[in-house]
């Protein structure tokens, strides 16, 4: 079966893994501050902090912004139930807002039209890695006092009018999980433009504990005293799995050219086929194409789907919209609530995309999907 995506993992990773197994440190060690840094430097950010997983890079940022009971976080229903379920575990009531028709990225209209006092938080998501608006997004939440989080799960390495992603929004969070576009074998980050956010998150991610004499509350107790002033979880990134973020990350534009040149020929395979719609890039975007998203326009989706899997090819569907998902239905969450995101799942089917996958193989896909169509 060929996958959908697939890690690309080289000898230099495994050495460079080696490396730390054999020396002294394997967690909150030298590695973790280097893939820190050199993360920041990609990002265009000062600090990054790293954590297990994109959803804990997701709660990390949200209790960071002081998201709980009360507050509300608007946010985008075509995406993994992560980037909404983080904030509901915090307290927050999500509103969803419907998509643009061309990318799948949360609308500014929408977002300004659900937009109350309540609203603290406007949460974007780099659909398929192709950036947001986030100038307009940051304009409509700093209108509405909120902050806005880029969800970049799918596109670390990408940029929008020259700046990259992560540079983009008030506050940005990144998935390293193995089908994205750099791995640390399960990880994530949060990255953001104010240097306090940075350290909200860095000591949530570890417990809430504090360790700086300048603001502990029983400074004379002892060289080994550490206190915990506000509540936090055990999100840390281990040395091992940082250090191969760091070898990935060398690597990542040969990631980003092949990606784009294998978005480009499903491009020119598929291109002038009535019944299908094709990724759109919108101008000023330079994406890192975490998915081909194609949609298939005459109901047949399913049908696809099925003729892909039956010959061996894997491909997938990205997202149901989350509020379909029991748990947001017993929150008395109805479908149809946003139409363009329910029109967008209905048609959409993720194509194979990843480094290692070879033209043959795009091709192979290419004739299928032509013949399934009767192109």
């Amino acid at each position: 079966m060929l996958p959908y995506g697939r890690q690309s993992v080289d000898e230099s990773d495994i050495e460079a893994v080696a490396k730390v197994l054999r020396g002294d440190w394997l967690t909150t060690g030298p590695a973790v501050t280097a893939f820190e840094e050199d993360l920041a430097r990609l990002c265009g950010v000062s600090r990054a902090v790293s954590v297990t997983s994109g959803t804990a890079a997701l709660h990390v940022a949200y209790a960071a912004l002081g998201v709980g009971a009360g507050d509300e976080v608007v946010t985008t229903p075509l995406t993994f139930v992560s980037t909404a379920s983080c904030a509901s575990v915090l307290g927050a009531t999500v509103v969803f807002a419907d998509v643009c028709e061309d990318t799948g990225n949360l609308d500014p209209q929408a977002v300004s039209a659900a937009m109350t006092r309540a609203t603290k938080v406007v949460a974007g998501v780099d659909y398929g890695g192709h950036p947001i608006d986030a100038p307009a997004l940051t304009e409509i939440a700093h209108r509405g006092n909120a902050t806005l989080l880029e969800d970049a799960a799918h596109s670390v390495g990408g940029s929008l009018d020259g700046r990259p992603v992560g540079s983009l929004a008030d506050v940005t969070t990144f998935s390293f999980f193995p089908t994205k576009n750099l791995t640390t074998a399960e990880g994530g980050a949060v990255v953001a433009l104010l240097g306090a956010t940075v350290d909200r998150a860095r000591s949530y991610r570890s417990i809430g504990l504090v360790r700086d004499p300048a603001v502990l509350r029983f400074p004379d107790e002892g060289p080994w005293h550490q206190e915990v002033h506000e509540f936090g979880l055990n999100y840390r990134l281990p040395d091992v799995l940082s250090v191969l973020g760091s070898s990935q990350l060398l690597r990542l534009p040969i990631f980003k050219a092949r990606r784009t040149a294998v978005t480009d020929r499903y491009n020119q395979g598929l291109g002038g086929i009535d019944e299908l719609r094709l990724p759109a890039c919108r101008a000023g975007a330079d994406p890192m194409w975490h998915l081909y998203p194609l949609r298939i326009r005459d109901g047949r989706r399913r049908a696809l789907f099925e003729h892909l899997r039956a010959n061996d090819i894997g491909v997938q569907v990205n997202y149901l919209p989350v509020y379909r998902h029991p748990v947001y239905a017993d929150l008395g969450y109805k479908p149809g609530m946003c139409p363009v995101a329910e029109d967008y799942y209905e048609q959409e089917i993720s194509l194979p995309l990843f480094p290692d996958l070879a033209d043959a193989d795009v091709d192979r896909v290419i004739d299928l999907i032509r013949g399934f169509v009767g192109a």
